[in-house]
C-alpha cells in the first residue's frame, strides 16, 4: 500500500485547519509560522546558539531514517493485537484499523514496552547520547521516566500548551526535551507546535509561579498540580487566544522519520488533533537529558506510568 502525504513549506498554508480542544488556529502570518531547521552537522556551537536564541533546534535526520521506520514497525506490531492497527499491512505504516481498539489493553501494552530493552536501546542509542553529551558539555544523564505516545488519526485528543519545567521542578533548571517523531508526522497529524519565543515567557512564569509557591511545603511546591497551578499544569488549552494574548506565532513543520527537536523546558508548546487523511497513526516519543552532575528529579527516575501525576 503507498501513502501519498502532501507536504507543506514556508510559503503554504497548512493543508487542513488546524485544530486543538475545539479551537481553530489562525492562519494569519502573524499568528502561524513554520520551524526553521537546523543540520545537524552545522557544529555544536551554532546549535547551541540557535537553541538559545529560538528555545529549539529542530534537527533534521540526525537519527538514521530507516532504524527510526523500523522501530515504528516494531511499537505496532506489538499493539496490533489490540486492534489498534490495519490488519494485513505493514505495521509500520501504522494505518488506524476501522472501529473500536481495546484501549485498556493498548493502555497496558505501551507501559511495558516503556520498560523494554529495545525501547531503552532506542533511546539511548550511541549516536543520540553521545550528540547529547557534546550539546551538554559533559556526560548527560537521560532520564527512566519517558513517555511514548500514539494519537488515532479523527481523535479529539490534543496535548494543551505547557513548559516541561512545571513537570520537572525537584531537580535541576537545565532539562532538554528530546521530542522524536516515530516516523514521518506531516503537519495534518497533529505533530508539536510551538509558541515563538515562548522561552522567555516561560521563565517569567515560572518566576511568579516561584513567588506564589513559596509558602508552600516541600513537596506541593515541586508539584505541577500544586493548588497554585492551573488543571494538569497547562498554560491553557485555547491555543488561538494564547497567540493573540503575547502577541506571538505557533510554529509548525513537517517531521520526517530522523528528526529530533530539542527544547528548553521553558519553552511553550501543544499539540493539534491527528487529521491524516491517509489515517496514519502519530507515534512519538518524548525523553529527557541533562548533565549528569546537576541535580536530578528523584520522581522521575521511575517508568512512565499513566496514573504517575507527572
Amino acid at each position: 500500500m503507498s501513502i501519498s502525504r502532501a507536504k507543506s513549506t514556508s510559503q503554504d498554508a497548512p493543508p487542513v485547519a488546524l485544530a486543538a480542544n475545539s479551537k481553530v488556529l489562525s492562519t494569519a502570518t502573524n499568528r502561524l509560522g513554520y520551524l526553521t531547521p537546523t543540520d545537524p552537522s552545522a557544529g555544536i556551537e551554532t546549535i547551541r546558539h540557535l537553541y538559545g536564541m529560538q528555545g529549539y533546534v529542530w534537527l533534521k535526520g540526525l537519527l538514521p531514517r530507516r532504524s527510526v521506520i523500523d522501530f515504528r514497525g516494531w511499537v505496532f506490531s506489538h499493539l496490533a493485537d489490540t486492534g489498534l492497527v490495519m490488519p494485513g499491512l505493514d505495521p509500520g505504516l501504522g494505518i488506524a484499523a476501522a472501529g473500536a481498539f481495546d484501549r485498556q489493553l493498548a493502555d497496558r501494552r505501551i507501559m511495558s514496552l516503556v520498560r523494554s530493552a529495545a525501547y531503552e536501546g532506542f533511546c539511548a542509542q550511541p549516536l543520540l547520547s553521545r550528540f547529547m553529551d557534546e550539546f551538554l558539555g559533559g556526560l548527560s544523564y537521560l532520564h527512566k521516566r519517558k513517555i511514548m505516545r500514539f494519537t488515532q488519526p479523527g481523535s479529539p485528543v490534543a496535548t494543551p500548551a505547557h513548559y516541561d519545567l512545571v513537570y520537572l521542578r525537584g531537580g535541576t533548571s537545565r532539562i532538554v526535551t528530546a521530542w522524536i517523531p516515530l516516523g514521518d508526522v506531516s503537519v495534518d497529524m497533529g505533530g508539536l507546535v510551538y509558541l515563538e519565543g515562548s522561552h522567555a515567557i516561560g521563565v517569567g512564569m515560572e518566576a511568579r509561579f516561584n513567588e506564589n509557591n513559596a509558602g508552600l511545603d516541600a513537596q506541593e511546591r515541586i508539584s505541577a498540580y500544586n493548588r497554585n497551578m492551573t488543571e494538569g499544569g497547562w498554560v491553557s488549552k485555547d491555543l488561538p487566544e494564547m497567540a493573540e494574548r503575547f502577541d506571538s506565532r505557533w510554529l509548525i513543520a513537517d517531521f520526517e522519520a530522523g528528526d529530533v527537536v530539542l527544547h528548553s523546558p521553558y519553552m511553550i508548546h501543544a499539540s493539534t488533533t491527528n487529521q491524516s487523511p491517509d489515517g496514519r497513526i502519530r507515534l512519538s516519543t518524548d525523553i529527557r537529558f541533562q548533565n549528569v552532575d546537576d541535580e536530578i528529579d528523584a520522581r522521575w527516575a521511575n517508568h512512565w506510568s499513566l496514573d504517575d501525576m507527572l
